[in-house]
């Protein structure tokens, strides 16, 4: 049930969420979707990595 995770940091969390997210975002960009709606649903993936790791959901 607890497992140490001492090692990680939100950044470590965070980070390939935001890569993941930004790899759909450009491709929406590139096909024209509105930039500003491509980055909020990018930010929005990252939070709920965030939010994931930190209850213990992932």
């Amino acid at each position: 049930m607890y497992r140490n995770r001492s090692g990680y940091s939100l950044f470590d969390v965070a980070m390939p969420a935001i890569i993941g997210a930004g790899v759909v975002t450009t491709f929406a960009l590139a096909q024209g979707q509105d930039p500003v709606i491509a980055f909020a649903i990018t930010a929005i993936s990252a939070m709920f990595a965030v939010i994931c790791h930190r209850f213990d959901l992932i």
